[in-house]
Order: structure tokens, then sequence, then C-alpha cells
């Protein structure tokens, strides 16, 4: 089994912690307490017929937190970048989000842009547009993907689609046995046939 670790980053309140828990155990408690520094949770997700185990980590959005951040991004495939629909100020915060990320060496090749609590659409303060301007500004990967942890709403969507485009950025199939490698390797791992 391949295993990835992905990180999950966000201002506070933007659903981060509900999401995951809503994707590992299919529940959502609307009494979740805020992260204090870091949680995690790990996950198997089927990615065209390849399993793929997430180890994925959960950060807190409280500003003091931040200075964390680095050492946990650090040997990440993937990061799930949030912002809550229902705010401005959520979105205006992933500028800080992003620097923080990319600032680290090997920073992770796939990023993707999640919209949290569109089961509050009445309540929207973001237009569409201004998230664009930061998907494309920071070269997110795919496109910008709405998500409900209350109704569950592309949850698991999320989670597959991240799987996918980690397995694409970072691993390559071997022509001769059929198994992942990575994609820096001039033989494969596996059988150890030159691959390139």
């Amino acid at each position: 089994m391949i295993k990835f670790k992905v990180v999950v980053a966000g201002a506070k309140n933007v659903g981060k912690t509900s999401l995951i828990r809503r994707y590992a155990t299919g529940k959502f408690d609307k009494s979740t307490l805020s992260t204090i520094g870091v949680d995690f949770e790990t996950k198997k997700v089927l990615v065209d017929d390849t399993e793929i185990l997430l180890n994925i980590w959960d950060f807190a959005g409280e500003k003091k937190f931040r200075l964390l951040l680095p050492s946990y991004v650090s040997g990440a495939s993937g990061a799930l970048v949030l912002y809550d629909i229902t705010s401005r100020e959520s979105l205006e915060d992933l500028h800080d989000w992003i620097k923080v990320i990319n600032s680290v060496p090997n920073s992770p090749k796939t990023k993707i842009l999640v919209e949290a609590k569109i089961d509050l659409e009445d309540q929207r303060e973001v237009n569409i547009e201004e998230a664009e301007k930061i998907h494309y500004k920071y070269n997110f990967k795919g496109e910008i993907i709405g998500t409900s942890s209350k109704s569950g709403e592309n949850v698991e969507k999320v989670f597959e689609i991240l799987g996918r485009e980690i397995l694409e950025n970072s691993l390559k199939k071997c022509p001769n046995c059929g198994r992942f490698y990575p994609l820096e390797l001039k033989f494969c791992q596996y059988c150890g046939n030159r691959t390139q």
C-alpha cells in the first residue's frame, strides 16, 4: 500500500477538523472543538484500483500555532487549503497559509483549494470570482471544490481527487512490473528495471 502525508490548512473555524472527521468516520458533530496545535487521522482511499493510505495532519487555525506548521508540512505530498464561504476574512487569510506552506523546502506539489460550508449558501460572503483569483495566483490543482461536512457533500470526492493528483504528481507506474515508484528515480525500486 502507498502512504502519503497530507496537510489540511486554513483559518480558525473554517471547518478543517469537521471535514477530516466526516471523511474518517462518516459523522458530523456540530460541537467540534477548535484544534489546539495539531491533530491526526488516517484513512485508506481507493484511487483507480490503487489503494492509498492518507496520513492527514490537521492544523489549528489560530495565528499563534502557525509557527508549528512548517515542521509538519515537511515531507507532505499534498495539501487541502480551506476557506469558509461565510467568512471573507478566511479567504484573505489564505495568502498567509500558502506562504507558510510554500516556505518549506520540497513543499507539497499537490495543493487543492476547498470551499467549506456550502450548506450555508444563503450566508455566503465570498464570491467565487475572488476565490478563483487566489486559485490561479497560487497554481492550485484542478478546480475549487465545494464541500459540506454537515451534509457530507463532496467530502469523499475531495480526498479522492487529492489522492489521484498526488499519484499523478509524485509517482509513475512501472511499465515492467506495474507498481508505482517515485518520479525522480530512473530505475523502478521494485523490479530494478530502467524506466527512463
